[in-house]
């Protein structure tokens, strides 16, 4: 992943930051004290966010991506993901584990950026499809 500062956001860059932050400070992280937060944008530039909701029961907690694009299906159905932004306090920065990788994969292209950022500033940048190269996605199971 190549690293870039905060200072030097692309364009559109800080609404996802923004969102993902807002959506971070509302986490659910009683077990693992662990904040995350994360924001999508879809390729018609709607930004939905969401937080890691942790349970008791470990198996039943949601990761900040997965939150944010459940999100989004709610509110509009079919999606598909022009970028996808991960804050947390961590350095270096966390990108999205395997479980959400794979939700990703329902809805995004190789192209989809996916940035890992922490809250210092520092944000680490891929394509998806170096993130989670040969991906398992819907193609395969079309006939």
């Amino acid at each position: 992943m190549s690293a870039q500062k905060k200072t030097a956001l692309p364009a559109g860059f800080e609404e996802l930051w923004k969102a993902a932050t807002a959506a971070r400070n509302h986490s659910h992280s009683p077990y693992s004290k662990a904040k995350v937060g994360a924001a999508i944008r879809t390729t018609d530039g709607r930004v939905f966010a969401g937080c890691n909701v942790e349970n008791a029961s470990y198996g039943g907690t949601v990761c900040a991506e997965r939150g944010a694009v459940q999100t989004a299906v709610a509110a509009l159905g079919k999606i598909q993901l022009k970028e996808v932004l991960v804050i947390t306090d961590a350095t270096p920065p966390w990108p999205p584990c395997g479980f959400c990788r794979q939700v990703i994969a329902e809805f995004a292209t190789e192209e989809t950026l996916v940035h890992a950022c922490n809250t210092q500033g520092e944000c680490k940048t891929l394509p998806f499809s170096e993130l989670f190269p040969n991906a398992f996605t819907p193609t395969h199971l079309e006939k």
